[in-house]
């Protein structure tokens, strides 16, 4: 193992352990390198990545300090509820912003999924997430125009899915099954969340049905920046009958 991932291992489980808690202000550069005997050069470059997985923060002249992980958002993933009426709910201070909204090339797990044909059109509109100013999630939802006919002009202008699904007369919804999964951020990813290539993603790959006439409303990927989320609840839920 290279030198400085040994470093980081050990600062990582002393973090963990609480023997540097929140804000508190790391050992220098300097005393680092006295004390695993390795060049400052490789000192820093543990802090380096110590900074992109998202443990500690720098202050410009001063240092580095342990990144207050508590406050992080507690993520419930659901999907009868928005995700931005369960954020202002909690009390964050939430914003959502369209940054794409594009036909998709026929794919068919996704034409599947929103159970509709090849003929039809597939529109996925892409919204970022912040909490107090900070991106924690892209939202990327996959809507057909066969049941949303004004999906392209309408998608650029959406900042809530489900606001806009209640403006198209449904108004109670139930999931799809789900499923989790974790990857790494692409360069675009990366550059939307602000996030360096260390922090994980974990996506959520999941649907919305309208309860009362069954209508498969969207597919829904979610990607979320790991290093934002304390926690991970996943309600059982609820079922259409057909």
């Amino acid at each position: 193992m290279p030198e400085e991932l040994q470093i980081v291992d050990r600062l990582v489980q002393q973090i963990a352990s609480g023997k540097y808690a929140a804000h508190h202000k790391l050992p220098s550069e300097n005393v680092i390198a006295d004390q695993y005997k390795v060049p400052r050069i490789v000192a820093r470059k543990a802090y380096e990545r110590l900074e992109e997985m998202g443990y500690i923060y720098k202050k410009q002249g001063k240092g580095s300090y342990v990144k207050d992980r508590h406050k992080q958002v507690e993520l419930v993933l659901s999907g009868d509820v928005s995700f931005s009426r369960k954020m202002m709910e909690k009390g964050y201070d939430f914003q959502s912003k369209t940054v794409f909204c594009k036909e998709i090339k026929y794919n068919q797990k996704i034409f599947d999924f929103l159970e509709t044909g090849q003929g039809d059109r597939v529109f996925k509109i892409g919204r970022l997430r912040f909490v107090d100013g900070q991106p924690i999630a892209i939202h990327i939802s996959y809507v057909a125009k066969s049941v949303f006919y004004d999906i392209d002009t309408a998608g650029p202008a959406i900042a809530s899915m489900f606001e806009y699904y209640h403006s198209r007369g449904y108004n109670e919804f139930c999931s799809k099954p789900s499923s989790l999964s974790v990857s790494f951020p692409t360069k675009s990813q990366r550059k939307l969340l602000d996030c360096s290539y260390l922090i994980p993603l974990l996506v959520l790959e999941s649907g919305c049905v309208d309860k009362r006439s069954c209508t498969v409303l969207e597919y829904t990927r979610i990607l979320y920046r790991s290093d934002c989320f304390s926690s991970y609840i996943i309600p059982t839920p609820s079922a259409c009958k057909r």
